[in-house]
């Protein structure tokens, strides 16, 4: 398996650079038969930008995707589906200016050492968010593909910062109201304070990070595998290839260590003929396998790092300690982006395990 690639037999692989000419990703083992145009992959990038400027970075791309191969009269055939969008709206001379500085909390100084000053560091190249771009196009064929079998993954934001919203949501509420704030919050109210906060910290030179939680329903049992190769090992590998990603829990997560035995476990129940468990503090993984259960995940991302307050760093052309100030176009927080990406890793990983299983077959028949 490539270095840049994730999934054992729905295999995807990135390619591109923030400022190079185009984002793509190439995906393999999706199984033929399935529709699929270019206009399928519209409004999910479109997702990925919130419509309230005062929020975003003033790099605004029309992602328009393109088909490159496998797909023939609508269909895929079973071959590599290979993607791209282009990179239109770049402007790389504030990058210019800071090459040797390396900034706090970005890979500029790792990636240098590792790539011997060779990598493209313009707009954080190999590892902006912008790659995103090419995550969430192979998590739409995984969604297309799972909801097939009746399997839906949902993303949302729960805190930006300090403001958090302590509601429960069902998923028709998620669906509904997400998108229809610009911070992803299924929470109205709360997604108007969440937004106060970014605007106040970008006025300060700062900014903010968050958390976002995802659900994925109707999964059936079974599906995962024991050890190394656990889906919930494999979901927290996918996740923590979107950029700024920090943390990865699932149920309970953390507080799990806070409870006795009796009060974490899950308790099984028949309802319907169906096994079903009282709670879900598991998160809906036991084993590395799924239970049947909602699974559950949370995500922490970190603050933008690129930020206009001055910060300490080192000159590595002189080798002497200086300061950095981050001009150019840069998001105060970049959780609403994130969003739709943490959604694709997360179907990309249950379209692997469901192929894996043998849940999903090679080739589709007609529903």
């Amino acid at each position: 398996m490539a270095g840049n690639s994730i999934g054992k037999e729905f295999t995807v692989t990135t390619f591109g650079e923030s400022h190079g000419k185009v984002v793509g990703v190439v995906v393999d083992g999706c199984p033929a038969g399935l529709p699929l145009s270019e206009s399928d992959f519209q409004e999910e990038l479109d997702r990925r930008i919130p419509a309230e400027p005062k929020i975003v970075s003033a790099r605004i791309e029309k992602d328009v995707a393109k088909i490159l191969s496998g797909v023939f009269n609508g269909f895929t055939t079973g071959a590599p589906i290979a993607l791209m969008v282009e990179n239109k709206e770049t402007d790389s001379s504030d990058y210019e200016a800071i090459k040797d500085l390396p900034r706090p909390g970005h890979s500029d100084y790792p990636a240098r050492v590792k790539y011997g000053g060779f990598n493209d560091y313009r707009g954080g190249g190999r590892f902006s968010g912008r790659v995103t771009v090419a995550l969430i196009m192979a998590g739409t064929i995984a969604k297309k593909l799972l909801s097939r079998y009746d399997v839906d993954v949902l993303a949302y934001t729960s805190a930006i910062g300090q403001v958090k919203t302590d509601k429960k949501f069902g998923a028709a509420e998620i669906r509904k109201n997400r998108y229809a704030a610009a911070t992803r919050c299924p929470d109205l109210a709360c997604a108007e304070k969440m937004e106060e906060a970014i605007i106040n910290a970008r006025k300060e030179g700062e900014s903010l990070g968050g958390i976002i939680e995802c659900i994925a329903l109707n999964m059936p049992a079974g599906i995962g595998e024991p050890l190394f190769d656990s889906l919930d090992a494999d979901l927290a590998k996918a996740v923590f290839a979107v950029p700024a990603v920090k943390g990865v829990e699932f149920g309970a997560g953390f507080r799990a260590a806070e409870l006795m035995g009796s009060e974490n476990n899950d308790a099984f129940r028949l309802e319907g003929g169906k096994v079903v468990t009282s709670t879900d503090n598991a998160g809906g993984v036991l084993g590395g396998l799924t239970i049947g259960m909602p699974i559950m995940i949370r995500v922490a991302v970190k603050p933008t790092p690129s930020i206009a307050k001055e910060q300490k760093t080192v000159n590595l052309s002189t080798m002497k300690n200086a300061a950095l100030s981050v001009k150019g176009r840069h998001d105060p927080c970049v959780v609403p982006k994130a969003v739709p990406a943490i959604e694709a890793a997360v179907a990309i990983t249950l379209a692997d395990h469901m192929i894996r299983s043998g849940f999903i077959p090679k080739v589709l028949k007609e529903h």
